[in-house]
């Protein structure tokens, strides 16, 4: 078989430009998922909200991604890659104005749901279009761009809370409703790029449509290989890929990977400190204005380590950068574990002063002079004093007056684990996803393992909340930091290096004769 010349001269400026506009569904995933962090305190006043409430409230958008999971998957398969971005693009329109201007709880989380369906159905459709518009030497980069898009999403979202916050009236709807914008942008710039070749030749057999693209992309004698290799494949493909298949022993190594590498990216924690960063920083003892600016900070750095890992994923491989990633992640949970468990919490005269509640600052005057090691010790002595509604509001906003931590070390923390996960799993996970399943069953595993990341996500950021007031930060960093552990174990022994390889020579590799 006649491989791709590594000299041949490739138009990359025609496909990076198709991959940047199809990676703006990144872009709006990232903005989505962080949008709502300076959201969490105006919507709980608003719609009355408990933990359990607010927890649904924030994690309902990975319930709708669970279903944009399990219907792109297939959907993309049979309509084309391209046609189900479009619809994505209107899925994230309509989720940012609904919620923006909803009135009841209810009317709000369907809202929500609708942009998790686009979510569900960005994060997966992205990625796989990218890899088949891609030559094997620039894949890793290019679809990397979906991952840069999505914390550049991130970034944008803090800062857009930043400047939102101090809006007169509910700030909450503005800082939701301004993703309209670049949804709309997303919606029309998605006609001008070209369908799959991969997908036009697998389930058009559109050889001279596909011809005409790959000609743009690489010129002739990489069109000619590239369709030669396709067709290939084909060749023996079997019937259309059902659940079923994914249970078969022949693609037990590639599911290991896939489940694996889905399971630690999310339950280690990183989408909690994206939702909740400036309840984080506040947990810390940061002021309302610190807390959204320190959450700026953690975006920025999201989005510099991210540009490293598309500099290095090409360059060092997938393995290598998972491995050093994992690593440094479990330091840094260790670290902000270590520094919540240092905190101590001081009923001083005037600290007391900053409760806005009268009443519980009332009931509360009798510890004036006592300083508490922990959480722990704190609850066990604020709470007989306070009814429930007075004790949740102590929890969630009246706690930081009293808290003194190494708020430095909280934030080197964060910054350190955020910058860890943005050259290892963050990227590298979707990389993997586009690389190892087969053709066959491409879009139903994508949308199984897709699916169960999104699972994992949502049962996260669902008890996030509860764990802070509960368990309390020390507990549930080194929690995390655990899991971090196990992940450096499974990449070790688990997941293999892709780099360089064509994604045929990856299915030849992985599934079992």
């Amino acid at each position: 078989m006649k491989k791709i010349d590594p000299e041949i001269k490739m138009n990359k400026s025609y496909t990076i430009l198709i991959s940047l506009i199809v990676a703006l569904g990144g872009f709006l995933l990232g903005f989505d998922s962080a949008v709502i962090s300076g959201a969490v305190k105006g919507i709980t006043v608003y719609f009355d909200m408990t933990d359990s409430m607010l927890g649904f409230a924030v994690g309902c958008v990975i319930f709708g991604a669970m279903a944009g999971n399990l219907l792109a998957g297939p959907m993309a398969d049979r309509f084309g890659r391209k046609k189900i971005l479009i619809i994505v693009a209107a899925l994230f329109a309509i989720s940012a104005s609904w919620s923006a201007m909803a009135t009841g709880y209810t009317e709000f989380i369907i809202a929500r749901i609708i942009g998790g369906i686009g979510i569900g159905g960005a994060i997966l459709i992205a990625p796989i279009y990218i890899a088949e518009i891609a030559p094997p030497k620039l894949r890793g980069s290019l679809v990397s761009f979906n991952q840069l898009n999505i914390v550049i999403g991130i970034s944008v979202a803090y800062f857009s809370n930043y400047f939102l916050v101090n809006l007169e009236g509910e700030s909450w709807r503005w800082m939701l409703g301004v993703e309209a914008i670049p949804a709309a942008i997303y919606f029309i710039t998605l006609w001008t790029v070209p369908r799959s070749p991969r997908w036009l030749i697998l389930k058009l057999n559109e050889v001279k449509l596909a011809r005409k693209i790959l000609l743009k992309i690489g010129g002739e004698e990489y069109a000619e290989i590239t369709i030669a290799e396709i067709q290939r494949g084909q060749a023996k493909k079997e019937a259309k890929g059902k659940l079923s298949d994914l249970f078969k022993s022949k693609y037990a190594t590639i599911m290991t990977i896939a489940l694996g590498i889905a399971f630690f990216q999310q339950i280690t924690g990183i989408n909690a400190i994206f939702y909740y960063a400036p309840t984080i920083f506040e947990q810390a003892g940061g002021s309302t204005d610190s807390s959204f600016l320190q959450a700026i900070v953690v975006g920025l750095t999201n989005l510099v380590f991210t540009l490293v890992a598309i500099w290095l994923i090409d360059r060092l491989g997938r393995k290598p950068l998972l491995l050093i990633g994992t690593t440094f992640m479990t330091i840094a949970l260790m670290m902000a574990a270590f520094a919540f468990n240092n905190a101590t919490y001081d009923f001083n005269d005037a600290n007391l002063d900053k409760i806005g509640n009268i009443e519980i600052q009332t009931a509360l005057t009798e510890l004036k002079g006592k300083t508490f090691e922990g959480q722990a010790a704190l609850f066990e002595q604020v709470e007989p004093k306070l009814n429930d509604d007075q004790f949740l509001d102590f929890k969630r906003n009246q706690i930081t007056n009293f808290i003194q931590i190494n708020a430095t070390l909280v934030l080197i923390a964060i910054l350190l684990y955020v910058a860890s996960f943005a050259i290892s799993l963050g990227p590298v996970m979707w990389t993997l996803f586009s690389e190892v399943f087969p053709s066959k069953i491409k879009g139903i595993a994508i949308s199984a393992v897709g699916f169960f990341n999104s699972l994992v996500s949502f049962s996260v950021t669902q008890v996030f909340p509860w764990e802070l007031s509960n368990l309390g930060p020390t507990v549930t960093f080194a929690i995390y930091a655990i899991l971090s552990l196990c992940a450096i174990l499974f990449v070790y022994k688990f997941v293999i290096e892709t780099k360089g390889k064509s994604l045929e020579e990856v299915e030849e590799l992985l599934v079992r004769k």
